[in-house]
Order: C-alpha cells, then structure tokens, then sequence
C-alpha cells in the first residue's frame, strides 16, 4: 500500500459521524439506564462478578441507537451517503445488529439460555450474508506462479457465507467474554474500531477513492463513536454496564467492518512483492481483535478440559488474571487497553507507514507493556523475600 495522504480523503465527515454517535449515545444511555431499572434488567453480584452494588445494564441499547443516528446523518452528507448507494453493508450491519441488540436486551433482562443466544448469533450473521457482507477472496501465501507471491481463492456463496457466520459467533463472544471490567469491553471496541477505520481509510486512498471501501470505514466510525460515547457512563465505577445487548453488538459489527474491508479487497491492485499489502487485511482482522479472541479460545479450552460447557462461567479471564496479579481495576483495563492499541494500531501503522520503524516503535511499546504488566507480582516476590 501506498503512503497514505489526507488530500480527498473525507477525514472531517467521519469524524463528524463519529461524534455524532458518540454524543447521542451519551445522552441517550442516561435515558436507558432509567429504563432499564424501570425494567428490572439489573445485574446482581455474583461470585464471579467483579462489582459489588447491583448494576443496571442494557446499555447496549443507547449505543445502537447512536450507530443508528450515526448512520442517518452520514447518508445526509454528500460524499459518505457513497457507502449506501453502491453497497447494502452499512444497510445489512444494521439490521443484523438490531435483532442481535434485540437478543442481548432480552438476555440482559430474562438471562437467555446459551444456546437459544447462539442461535440467534447465526441468524444475526445469516442476516449480513443476505445483504452480502461476506468473504468473496482470501489471499495465501501458497501457490505462486511465476513472480507472483501466493495466490488469492475465490470464495463461493456458500463458503463465504458460513466463513462470515463462524467469523460472527467468534467475535461475538469474544466480546462477550471479554466483558469482566469497568469500561473494558466499550474501549476494546473503540479501539478495534477505529484502528479499523483508520485501515479502511488507508485502502481508500491506495485504490483511488474506491466507492467499495466508503462501507466499512462507516461502520467502524460510527461504532467508535457508540463505543467513545458510553465509555463516561461505564468506566469505572459503572453506572451502566452494556450488557449482552452491547458487547454482542460490537462483535457483530466488527465482523462486518472487517470483512467489509478485507473480504472484498481488489487484490490485483497489489504488486507479486509487495507481501506486507497482501497479508495486511488479515494481519489487522487478527491484530485488532487478538486480545478478546485469545482469551475466548483459552476460556473455550480450559473450560472443555475440565469436562464443562464451553459457555460455563468462571474468574480466569485475562482481566481476573490481572487483578488477581494485584492491579486495581483502572489499571487493569488500562493495560489491557494498551496491549490492544499497540496490536491494532501497530498493524494499521505497518501498512502506511515504514514498516521497520513501526516494529521498533511497537516492540519498544510491547516490551514496556510486559514491563508494567508484571510490576506488581515482582514486588511482591520482593516483599516475600526480605
């Protein structure tokens, strides 16, 4: 990929999307938050629960409706309103997330059986395949002729379309499972998001403003802008939670941004050398969403091992993990934060920028992250010790 350049580039008009979900979300999530005790949706403490106080939740609901006004003013502007005529994505991102927010609101309120929401999770992302959000190319690192570096696989209907629903549960419950702490869950999201719109709009400067790349990058800016926007309300202490409703919204959209913008990717754009633009889709796809996803696939094996319910619930998370290290909450989520950002951002960042200096920049960061991660265990070993 070429450097990215801001000239023609509509920056301003996905801020501005940006902040109008995020401001909506922020006033309209004090309105659900009333709503919800009215309702009864309260999270009550558990012995796995890191809060102490009941807690309304269904928060998840004030920030569809910011995506929703996001959404509604981006097809007012002149330029952004490309991302609907020339694609359903943005179309079928909303009504999938609906019905999903729909799902997560009932189980924030009745607590839904696992596999009763794990089929609405397919029907959810069934619903993307029918508006076409879904994988059509995939590149490999196999199978070159000649100068050319791998070869790319078309995909057909049926195999793009069950690659998205496994891409959709995964991310789903990723998120999901990923929501233990104070904030965390909304600042992963907005931090995935984003690193996300930044790459979309990266591609959109590399192909020449191509009207293919206007979707994704509106979803992820008006998911940022949810996430940025419910953040006051539910860093901690918490006077929110997003609940089912929220974290299974911003897995499902994050599958459609990034699918939006990987899965349709004009590879003929890219030189036979050029490796780094190749692998980039997926390379940001995993970097973005690597923390939620490795801790989902550890709680999936430990939890098969010990001969229970892949969804059975228990306290060694990566934030448990943390706090039981002796972090606080704050700066459990923090870490957890910076982690994701270094990830993410430095996957964007290598396919705009020189890649050599991002890997020192990123190993520096990641190091220095280690670092502070462990700060706690060591001193108390030393404490033991004298």
């Amino acid at each position: 990929m070429t450097p990215v350049t801001t000239a023609g580039l509509p920056i301003r008009e996905y801020i501005l999307v940006g902040l109008i979900a995020a401001t909506l979300t922020f006033l309209l999530t004090g309105v659900i938050r009333r709503l919800a005790i009215r309702l009864g949706a309260i999270a009550n403490p558990r012995a796995r629960d890191v809060h102490v106080i009941p807690i309304p939740r269904m928060g998840g609901v004030g920030m569809y409706l910011g995506v929703v006004c996001g959404m509604a003013m981006a097809h007012q502007l002149p330029v952004l309103r490309r991302a609907f005529d020339f694609s359903l994505d943005p179309v079928g991102v909303l009504i999938g997330g609906g019905v999903i927010v729909l799902i997560g609101a009932l189980d924030d309120r009745f607590e839904i059986d696992a596999w009763t929401k794990l089929a609405g999770q397919v029907m959810c992302a069934g619903i993307l395949v029918i508006f076409g959000v879904q994988w059509n190319v995939f590149w490999v690192p196999w199978g070159g002729n000649g100068d050319a570096l791998g070869s790319v696989v078309t995909l057909d209907n049926n195999q793009g379309g069950l690659l998205m629903v496994l891409l959709v549960v995964l991310l789903v419950n990723a998120l999901n499972f990923v929501d233990g702490l104070d904030g965390l869950a909304a600042g992963l999201g907005f931090i995935a998001a984003a690193a996300t719109c930044a790459f979309s709009l990266g591609l959109l400067n590399s192909q020449g403003g191509d009207v293919g790349v206007y979707p994704p990058a509106l979803i992820a800016a008006t998911l940022a802008g949810a996430c940025l926007g419910f953040l006051p309300h539910n860093f901690q202490p918490a006077k929110i939670f997003m609940g089912d409703s929220g974290s299974m919204m911003i897995g499902l959209m994050l599958a459609g941004a990034t699918t939006s913008a990987s899965g349709k990717i004009n590879y003929t754009r890219f030189g036979g050398s050029d490796a780094l633009a190749l692998l980039s889709p997926l390379l940001v796809v995993v970097a973005v969403l690597f923390l939620p996803v490795l801790d989902l696939l550890m709680a999936v094996v430990r939890r098969t091992r010990r001969g229970e319910s892949p969804f059975a619930a228990d306290k060694m998370h990566l934030h448990h993990r943390l706090l039981e290290i002796g972090h606080s909450q704050r700066r459990a989520v923090l870490l957890i934060y910076l982690w994701a950002g270094l990830l993410g951002f430095g996957a964007v960042s290598m396919t705009l920028f020189d890649t050599t200096a991002v890997l020192w920049i990123v190993g520096a960061g990641l190091v220095l992250a280690g670092i502070v991660s462990v700060i706690p265990r060591l001193r108390s070993r030393n404490q033991g010790v004298s």
